[in-house]
């Protein structure tokens, strides 16, 4: 999750700052917490040496047909929604671009690389989409009693916001730098929200193509806390005076009807990888689901609405300290107040997956799009229940995908003993060729020591231990994440890191990644951050699919409590990162 950056005691136990977290960051101020196509050959098993080729990497190995011109259009080197006005309900409009900053941290620039260079690779990173099934029983909405940062009053349109965002991608098609094409997208996690079934299978049909319906439970209207009657939370649809309209948010009629009707997604028109996140396996980013109390109530006909403050307060302490990695405090809530529970319909779709279904899911034909088959996932991972694999990103490079959710709960991360020598090894296997790795979860964000129950015994590693693997191995350029919903780019001594902002909460950006060899004994790695196709103007009346998510971005702007600082400083935008060449 990601977000406020209040500076009290109180607002550290903000779930808002936890709805970054269980997509979670620390910040400098206080503790951010969270809470029918083709098809190509599968990428390759763990452990394997030698990656299949894939649609994305034969794209790579013959774009050089296909480079264009350079051009920065469509992405943030030319313009950024920017606010108009300075207090209240503020509207966006279009603003200056961010310029694209060369850092020197690793090695020193040589001129006229820019006529030297070859392209190495050229890719999309998507994180922290979030797709949220608004209407679920055991969404944590009243964790907002605690601080108006514990509930975006945008998440309804999430399944319009990804829709745009892959129209951005389709649209721009190639680098900015080097005009070369996109090989594939990357996901690097928390794709969706509360691991249901159903927002899985958004995302895939997001992605893949096809027909979203966004509505759960009963399908003639709305059941969730939009029209719940209670202040706590925005009621577009009422003239009731909540706590959001108070603050300047509009009265939209019929704007949960629109935000329940169906969506229709082109899907990439590149082959894309998925890699997995806390929220993709935990409730609310944090506690195991399936298999547990919390599966029962995820596909029952019970919603709990609001709890008091105290008790908020209380259960968003559990999860920033990790003192509650199974949900027992969750558990005592739900039965203190077993009959304050709003009746609701009972939904199948809302079902916990496990990591195997998880994948099952990734294999199954209809989701192929683009390709590859299973979107980095092989009947490897389905029979041995891993999420890590390696896939191809161009002759020179190879991807690796790591899972970094510990599955004994907790939104942190960490790794287990085996994923961590699979890592060991695969790099070592791979050692005549550049590496990126892949995770959902930055350095800063990997201290969860929570046993794994499959695997009691074994122990797990944190951030510092896995950048210390990474340092032994010269290949390795970048080590790409998310979940901490903030641009953020560090060196690490021989490579770099790179964490990307969410599509949830504003600036609600994605990122293209360039990668060069300037043949001058430096290696350049470009990144350029994008919004989605969305125009930055909305119209309070236009409800079409566009027009919501023009007004998802435009909400996430003035969504109360949220952590103004997410994009980052320029030095973590538009890059130019180099380093040293083999």
């Amino acid at each position: 999750m990601h977000r406020r950056s209040r500076r009290t005691a109180d607002s550290q136990l903000d779930r808002r700052s936890f709805l970054a977290a269980a997509g979670a960051v620390t910040t400098a101020t206080g503790l951010g917490l969270a809470v029918g196509m083709d098809a190509g050959p599968a990428a390759a098993t763990p452990g394997d040496p030698t990656p299949a080729p894939t649609p994305g990497a034969q794209a790579q190995a013959t774009a050089t047909t296909g480079t264009a011109a350079p051009t920065g259009a469509g992405t943030t080197l030319v313009t950024v929604a920017a606010p108009r006005g300075t207090s209240g309900y503020r509207r966006l409009g279009e603003g200056p671009g961010w310029p694209r900053v060369v850092r020197a941290d690793l090695a020193e620039g040589q001129s006229g690389r820019e006529d030297r260079r070859t392209t190495l690779a050229s890719f999309v990173q998507f994180t922290d989409l979030h797709l949220t099934d608004v209407q679920h029983p055991l969404r944590y909405e009243f964790f907002r009693s605690a601080g108006s940062g514990g509930w975006r009053p945008h998440e309804a349109l999430t399944l319009p916001g990804v829709v745009s965002l892959v129209e951005r991608v389709n649209k721009l098609r190639r680098g900015p730098v080097t005009g070369h094409p996109f090989a594939f997208m990357v996901t690097t996690g928390d794709n969706g929200d509360e691991n249901a079934k159903i927002e899985v299978e958004w995302f895939l049909t997001a992605l893949s193509g096809g027909r979203l319906n966004p509505n759960t439970g009963d399908a003639r209207h709305y059941e969730g806390v939009q029209n719940s009657g209670l202040k706590l939370y925005w009621h577009p649809d009422s003239a009731l005076r909540d706590q959001d309209k108070a603050a300047g948010y509009p009265r939209i009629d019929g704007y949960l009807a629109a935000a329940t009707r169906r969506v229709t997604s082109p899907g990439l028109n590149i082959p894309w990888y998925s890699t997995f996140g806390n929220h993709d396996g935990l409730s609310g980013g944090c506690y195991p689901a399936a298999g547990t109390f919390i599966s029962e109530v995820a596909v029952g006909n019970k919603k709990l609405q609001y709890i008091p403050p105290a008790e908020a307060k209380w259960l968003i302490e559990g999860e920033v300290n990790g003192v509650d990695p199974k949900g027992e405090r969750i558990r005592e809530m739900l039965r203190k107040h077993k009959k304050d529970m709003r009746t609701v319909t009972a939904d199948p779709r809302r079902v916990p997956l496990t990591a195997r279904q998880y994948v099952a899911a990734h294999l199954d034909p209809r989701y192929t799009g683009r390709g590859p088959v299973g979107h980095g996932y092989t009947r490897a991972n389905l029979d041995s229940g891993n999420l890590y694999y390696t896939f191809r990103v161009s002759d020179r490079v190879i991807g690796i995908s790591i899972d970094s959710t510990d599955p004994g709960g907790h939104y942190q991360g960490s790794l287990g003993t085996s994923q961590l020598d699979w890592l060991d090894r695969t790099l070592k296997e791979h050692r005549d060729q550049y590496a990126l790795v892949f995770s959902h979860h930055p350095s800063w964000s990997m201290n969860n020591m929570t046993p794994d129950p499959a695997r009691p015994a074994e122990k797990r590693h944190n951030g510092d231990e896995v950048l210390a693997l990474l340092r032994k191995h010269n290949n390795v350029l970048a080590w790409i994440n998310g979940h901490s919903h903030r641009n953020r780019i560090r060196p690490r001594g021989t490579f770099w890191e790179i964490a990307t902002a969410s599509h949830v909460d504003y600036p609600q950006l994605a990122r293209i990644i360039e990668i060069t060899d300037n043949k001058d004994g430096t290696i350049s790695l470009f990144t350029t951050l994008i919004e989605s196709a969305a125009p930055y103007r909305t119209d309070f009346h236009d409800l079409s699919q566009t027009g919501l998510a023009a007004l998802y971005r435009e909400l996430a702007f003035n969504s109360p409590g949220s952590d103004t600082s997410l994009a980052g400083a320029p030095t973590d935008r538009n890059t130019e990162l180099l380093l040293p060449s083999r």
